[in-house]
């Protein structure tokens, strides 16, 4: 019965994604916008976690807004909206312009870092259209593994493993995938892991996210105090109808005699290119995500 449930699931899926790929692309993104508005609207949970975590950053002094928390989320939905038509349409095979009007700063410096030979890490956050981000690195600069959780229907999981590895990702699940990535790094090659979620206790350190303090992801910085390998951050933003990814400088890591504190240091290190990435900006981070909720405040 699970079984035929699933399938219902994606045959549902497909019977309301498949009219949204075939919106013309000059349509696509008044399309996701609007279709981000509406969940603005209705999906009140989450719409209060974001509005509830930007005030608590903005109180905190951790960033600054031009405008109300709550039109700050409404675009973020928004946002969200576009990156949903966009991924719909690539997943159908009709995203080609999408993925080609994504401009790479920064190729020189994953060069760089690849040439050492030890592999590289690139850490990043829910941030942009990061199915896109992925996607775009792949096709433009090299293909490379990404960090994911499966899907909990595996008719979904295959058709989003099977096009991520279309356009060169290699997906590595997270259960046991310190082994995986420790072999990729060993033969050269390149992991993006996504560190801006709550993770559990034995995940994690504790440290200060936007000014409150809570369980940070340590697997970047265990990796990269391990192998040597480079770690490089990655973001991608919307400039007008496209998108630019930006890959950043090498991150110096801590080398000192106490591992423990280089690795909360590392891992403070790694999490700064994150809390900028939405100083600048505010409508292009998962607000709704329930980010502090490991410790009580």
């Amino acid at each position: 019965m699970k079984r035929v449930s699933w399938l219902l699931q994606f045959l549902l899926v497909v019977l309301l994604t498949l009219p949204v790929a075939l919106v013309p692309y000059r349509l696509s993104l008044k399309v996701g916008e609007a279709l981000g508005s509406v969940l603005f609207f209705i999906w009140g949970s989450r719409r209060r976690i974001a509005i509830e975590n930007l005030k608590g950053a903005i109180s905190r002094g951790a960033l600054i807004v031009n405008s109300s928390p709550e039109s700050v989320i409404k675009q973020n939905f928004r946002n969200l909206g576009k990156s949903f038509v966009e991924v719909i349409k690539i997943y159908y095979g009709l995203g080609d312009r999408i993925i080609e009007n994504v401009e790479i700063r920064g190729i020189e410096r994953f060069r760089k870092a690849i040439g050492r030979g030890a592999g590289a890490i690139l850490v990043s956050g829910h941030c942009g259209n990061w199915e896109l981000k992925a996607i775009a690195f792949s096709v433009k600069v090299s293909p490379f593994s990404v960090v994911a959780r499966p899907i909990n229907n595996p008719f979904l999981n295959y058709v989003v493993e099977r096009v991520r590895e279309k356009y060169g990702n290699h997906v590595i699940y997270k259960k046991g995938a310190l082994k995986e990535i420790l072999l990729l790094l060993k033969r050269n090659g390149a992991a993006g892991i996504l560190m801006d979620q709550s993770v559990l206790a034995s995940e994690g350190l504790i440290t200060d996210f936007l000014g409150k303090k809570d369980y940070t992801m340590k697997t970047p910085a265990l990796l990269a105090m391990k192998t040597g390998s480079a770690v490089i951050p990655g973001f991608l933003r919307r400039a007008g109808d496209g998108h630019v990814l930006e890959i950043g400088e090498e991150i110096t890591l801590d080398k000192s005699d106490d591992a423990d504190k280089d690795l909360v240091n590392n891992t403070i290190k790694f999490q700064r290119h994150i809390e900028e990435y939405i100083r600048q900006n505010p409508s292009e981070w998962l607000w709704m995500h329930r980010r502090w909720k490991r410790i009580p405040q």
